[in-house]
């Protein structure tokens, strides 16, 4: 478990019951398995950006970050738009 704070996760994937969330800590990225009952219903979908609370090492409180969860969409297809443009062709190769 993490130590005792808030910190920001992302929802990963839940498989068979179990969420895995993705969390910013200082270190770094850490993972964290929870029973996707945990979670509120909104937040039971990839990709949901997380704010959550750790106390005496449980999880004490999951609030979903509706506009995070936007704001991280909205880039990733900004993104994938980006890199699906086609180069512009040079007249001189042909």
């Amino acid at each position: 478990m993490l130590p005792d704070g808030t910190y920001t996760a992302i929802v990963d994937r839940i498989e068979d019951g179990i969420a895995t969330l993705e969390v910013r800590t200082e270190d770094g990225l850490s993972a964290l398995d929870i029973a996707a009952a945990e979670l509120p219903a909104n937040a039971r979908t990839a990709d949901v950006v997380l704010e959550i609370t750790v106390a005496d090492s449980a999880l004490a409180d999951v609030s979903p970050e509706p506009e995070e969860t936007a704001d991280r969409a909205s880039e990733a297809q900004r993104r994938f738009d980006r890199l699906s443009k086609r180069p512009p062709q040079d007249d001189d190769d042909t």
